[in-house]
């Protein structure tokens, strides 16, 4: 697997590395993937508890990040994206309601515990109120892009569009391998895949294409390979849209009439694809921790839950002496 490059001008020994967790795609995958065989002594599950604190501990033995933060939803479904495309996120909700359809409720218990487990131990938890873990990972790579190399840690390919090799931004991939051997995405992989050159580019092919799991329909008749040659084409969707708008003639039939009638979804679907830049996220040290930040708590969490295993694993990963 590739290392996370630093920037260009920058030296390649030993960088520090700046790794952004999308949290909840990690405890999900962490309770559906990591069996649940033992519960608290009281009975609560725990699975994704450990699974979340184990994979913490793999991803800082496997990079060696200086910086860490477990980036957080504190909103899931932001007013000013559904406002823009009403559809969005709406088959996860309740039926009849604006309620987000519940997590498990074997997960659910456990969520309270995952934050209590990383602020014991020091590990910066960053929400933003009305916007999502996205949104806040957007804003911490633009903020500390060309300074420090970013590796957003996901599942989602979303977040593609962040990837810029000459800024240091890579995405390690976790939905088909797991974490341990996750992919890095840089733009190479980018190409090969998709057919697009860099993160902006693939963010505006899956405008175009769009995407049922977050209910955004894209345009009518456009898939994905057909939305890549589109914006190989012409650079960018600004430039495809400028296009149609003046009868480029290399445009023309069904699809002509599809752009032309997508335009109305197309003035707005960068308002709920493209990931904020400037979330109010509060801005406080990221580097790993070096001590316990609550010890009490910690050893309290560790005994209640059967954590010893986990928490050990992590703060040796940490090189933190219990």
């Amino acid at each position: 697997m590739r290392r996370m490059t630093a920037p260009a001008g920058t030296s390649d020994v030993a960088p520090p590395q700046l790794l952004l967790l999308d949290t909840a795609s990690l405890y999900f995958r962490a309770y559906f993937g990591v069996k649940d065989l033992r519960a608290a002594p009281d009975g609560t599950p725990t699975n994704a508890v450990r699974g979340l604190v184990d994979m913490i501990a793999t991803l800082v033995g496997r990079f060696s990040p200086t910086h860490l933060v477990c980036c957080w939803d504190n909103d899931w479904r932001p007013d000013f994206r559904v406002e823009a495309i009403p559809s969005y996120k709406s088959h996860r909700l309740v039926e009849g309601s604006e309620e987000k359809e519940e997590a498990p409720p074997e997960l659910k218990v456990q969520v309270p515990i995952i934050r209590r487990v990383l602020d014991a131990v020091g590990i910066p938890i960053l929400g933003a109120d009305g916007y999502e873990a996205d949104d806040v990972i957007g804003t911490l790579t633009a903020r500390h892009r060309g300074r420090l190399p970013v590796g957003v840690v996901t599942g989602d390919r979303d977040l593609f569009q962040l990837v810029d090799d000459e800024a240091g931004v890579t995405v390690v991939y976790t939905a088909k391998q797991g974490v341990r051997d996750a992919e890095e995405i840089h733009q190479a992989d980018l190409r090969s895949r998709y057919a697009v050159p860099t993160g902006q580019a693939y963010a505006e092919m899956s405008m175009l294409r769009g995407d049922t799991s977050d209910g955004l329909p894209g345009v009518k008749g456009i898939g994905e390979k057909t939305a890549a040659a589109l914006i190989e084409q012409y650079g960018t969707l600004a430039a495809l849209r400028e296009a149609v708008d003046s009868g480029d003639p290399a445009i023309k039939g069904a699809r002509r009439t599809n752009l032309e009638a997508g335009a109305g979804y197309l003035d707005v679907a960068p308002k709920v694809v493209l990931v904020a830049h400037d979330a109010p996220v509060p801005d406080v040290p990221l580097t790993l921790p070096r001590e316990i930040a609550d010890p009490g708590t910690l050893q309290q969490l560790v005994e209640t839950y059967d954590l010893s295993n986990p928490v050990g694993r992590l703060l040796a990963a940490l090189a933190i002496t219990p």
